[in-house]
């Protein structure tokens, strides 16, 4: 979860005092009678890579074209440095999209697609050369500029895209899952370029993706987004470790989760009795409704295993939570083991628990009994 912290601290220390690039106020979208975007707002930030994350269907995809222009919005703003361009055309808004399937011009060599918007635009033979060969050394395809597209690898076909994206210089990039098609490794090491890229060029991206690892590897901050509407918007770390819901700690990483009910308070922390994982200690959530039906999630990569639980703090007090039970099923993911446990009350419990040495003394077997436990810092106290 790479939250960029220089770059965090300096865009949240200009946010009170710049007005955002783009303000989206109030932006709605029907398609008949289905609502797509639904009094939706956002501000986006020069500088910035924005991530809007969410299912499929969530209105992501309609939201970033209503941006660029293709789609206008029913009612609602859309402000660029002040001015209102909900209305305007693609081509008078000074943003560009990078389309999922890249929309190359199979044609065209890869300079050829590169060129093309410039020379649309007008620009001198000498002035196009140039900067072609300067978006190919940019996106690292020295040499390959006489190529077609179907001569390239799909890493290179999307390096191509972006290139020609890039070249009529956008105030904001628009990215629309530019790297759905690429494989895993590829799209790692994707990802760390487009990255690279938007730093060293420090131009604002807003990209849409419905992967989780890709959107927290890129983004400033991210918007979830569910029926239309933004659930919430946050820095990873943040969205990650104090989600608003208990639906965005399901859908942003890996959870377990227990329905409850609030029954004590002491020093700062809540008490909460559980159906499935009995009484569960956790701090005091800052703005949670108690009278409200609850839930307690903790993520499994914050739960230890043991034959015989912690040792209690030096007060004598139960400083954790002890979950008792059996080690149902065992996945070993290299970096990390993931254990489920079933617990006494039949519920299961996950369990991340990383391999930080090569041989792992503390590795347990399936049907033996452990006793699955976490610190009430570690707990998130959230609305259903």
């Amino acid at each position: 979860m790479d939250e960029h912290p220089q770059k965090q601290e300096a865009m949240q220390a200009g946010a009170a005092l710049d007005t955002p690039l783009l303000r989206i106020s109030s932006l709605t979208k029907r398609f008949g009678g289905y609502v797509a975007i639904d009094q939706l707002s956002l501000d986006i930030h020069a500088g910035e890579f924005f991530a809007l994350l969410g299912p499929s269907g969530c209105g992501k995809t309609t939201l970033l074209r209503m941006i660029a222009g293709f789609e206008t919005p029913d009612s609602g703003e859309m402000l660029f440095n002040g001015e209102n361009i909900a209305s305007a055309l693609p081509h008078q808004r000074p943003f560009n999209m990078m389309f999922q399937n890249y929309a190359l011009f199979p044609h065209l060599t890869v300079e050829g697609n590169i060129a093309f918007g410039l020379k649309r635009l007008g620009m001198q033979k000498a002035d196009i050369k140039d900067v072609v060969a300067q978006m190919l050394a940019l996106v690292q395809l020295d040499g390959l500029g006489k190529r077609r597209p179907d001569q390239l690898s799909g890493g290179q076909r999307q390096r191509v895209a972006l290139a020609r994206s890039l070249a009529l210089r956008p105030k904001i990039l628009l990215l629309d899952e530019p790297m759905a098609a690429l494989d895993k490794k590829l799209r790692e090491s994707t990802q760390r370029e487009l990255l690279e890229l938007q730093r060293k060029l420090n131009m604002t991206f807003i990209i849409v993706t419905h992967d989780q690892d890709e959107a927290m590897t890129v983004a400033d901050r991210i918007g979830v987004m569910d029926h239309g509407r933004l659930e919430q918007v946050a820095p990873p770390r943040q969205l990650y470790e104090a989600p608003r819901s208990r639906w965005i700690a399901e859908f942003v990483g890996d959870v377990n989760v227990f329905d409850g009910k609030v029954t004590g308070e002491e020093n700062g922390r809540v008490t909460l009795e559980t159906r499935d994982a009995g009484v569960i200690a956790a701090l005091k959530p800052p703005s949670v409704d108690e009278s409200k039906m609850l839930c307690v999630a903790i993520r499994p990569e914050k739960i230890k295993i043991s034959q015989y639980g912690p040792v209690n703090d030096l007060g004598g007090n139960a400083a954790f939570n002890r979950l008792p039970g059996v080690v149902a099923d065992i996945g070993y993911l290299g970096n990390a083991t993931i254990y489920s446990v079933r617990l006494d009350t039949g519920a299961v419990l996950r369990a991340n628990v990383s391999n930080a040495t090569r041989l792992d003394t503390d590795s347990y077997h399936v049907g033996q009994r452990v006793v699955a436990w976490f610190v009430p810092a570690d707990c998130m106290v959230l609305e259903q």
